[in-house]
């Protein structure tokens, strides 16, 4: 398996519609003006970044990240921004709600972007992109019928993943780490401010019972799941409906037990004058309506997929003295990945 230091990716020289000239570094650290000054990889809309003279490495660089967009098909977001580089691809297990299924990751110095595996791994579907100043990652112990796993948290959403070797998970999560650390010192954060971060779903095949009140799932007693904590719960433990702002504007299924902690956070912030707190608990509390949510209670992109195919290995770009690895195939009878001409 290649692993390469992203601080090893080559500087860009780029000419901005402003008439000024400036030489990047796409590490993102060590880059700076020939006055000093550092600049961030993304620049203004009004100061546009026009790329002049691309090397081998830029010109190949562009052609991967065109057969990423190429292959989600018009569902998928615009992915050529300026300074973008894909890092790595590989296929992971994603521990979804009923059973894990492999789906597809592509890393970027900016963003982690994952999406459902179709027509034998020529094409994908149901694009999910990850912010990587949002992420964290945590270590987890083998379960589940998972080995390698660890947790990928975010904002809106939360998961365990898998790979193939405890080797190619070292590399996957000192990638990501690395990545997230370039992004948020190009953004001026502070890697230490961390917001909040969505639960990750217990899977189905974890409890028989209701996680509130035993009772015993079956035909008539369906699983849920509560947005707040991640428990399965039966419907009549988790009757209440709450916003929670950083998961989705709209009213989401949330336990008994996490709705009577919310009313408790929203009777202290009363007594303090909380206004935001107040507010946003009258608009998103509610009671049990069958247009609310659906019944299924299925989370987006989790539905059936076609088998995956024999797994293949994680591949990273090689970006020593500007030369790069070759386009990463998941499948080897592939002479051409999407987008691109032989």
């Amino acid at each position: 398996m290649k692993s390469a230091r992203l601080s090893q990716i080559p500087c860009l020289t780029s000419v901005c519609n402003c008439g000024n000239t400036e030489k990047k570094c796409e590490g993102g650290a060590d880059g700076q003006t020939a006055g000093g000054k550092r600049h961030s990889l993304f620049r203004s809309s009004h100061c546009q970044s026009v790329m002049v003279d691309q090397t081998p490495f830029e010109q190949k660089n562009r052609e991967r990240i065109q057969a990423v967009e190429n292959s989600f098909g018009p569902s998928g977001k615009s992915l050529m921004e300026p300074g973008r580089v894909l890092v790595g691809e590989g296929r992971l297990l994603k521990l979804c709600r009923r059973r894990p299924q492999q789906k597809v990751f592509y890393l970027f110095n900016d963003i982690l972007i994952y999406g459902s595996i179709i027509l034998h791994g020529r094409w994908h579907k149901r694009q999910q992109v990850i912010q990587l100043e949002e992420v964290e990652q945590e270590d987890l112990e083998d379960g589940l019928g998972m080995a390698n796993q660890w947790l990928l948290r975010t904002p809106r959403k939360s998961f365990s993943v898998a790979a193939a070797s405890l080797e190619e998970k070292q590399a996957w999560m000192e990638h990501i780490e690395e990545c997230r650390l370039q992004q948020i010192e190009r953004l001026g954060l502070k890697s230490e401010k961390r917001g909040s971060f969505a639960a990750s779903w217990i899977p189905d095949r974890a409890s028989a019972i209701c996680m509130r009140c035993s009772n015993r799932f079956g035909v008539t007693q369906r699983r849920h799941h509560c947005r707040r904590c991640g428990f399965i719960v039966c419907n009549t433990c988790s009757k209440g409906r709450a916003v929670l702002e950083n998961i989705s504007r709209k009213p989401v299924r949330v336990c008994q037990q996490c709705m009577a902690t919310m009313q408790g956070e929203w009777q202290q912030g009363q007594t303090q004058g909380d206004s935001w707190n107040s507010r946003n608990w009258h608009k998103g509390s509610v009671e049990d309506k069958q247009h609310t949510l659906p019944d299924d209670d299925v989370s987006s992109g989790e539905e059936c997929e076609e088998p995956a195919e024999s797994h293949a290995p994680t591949q990273w770009v090689s970006m020593q003295d500007g030369s790069c690895s070759p386009y990463c195939y998941f499948n080897p009878d592939h002479l051409t990945p999407p987008g691109l001409t032989a």
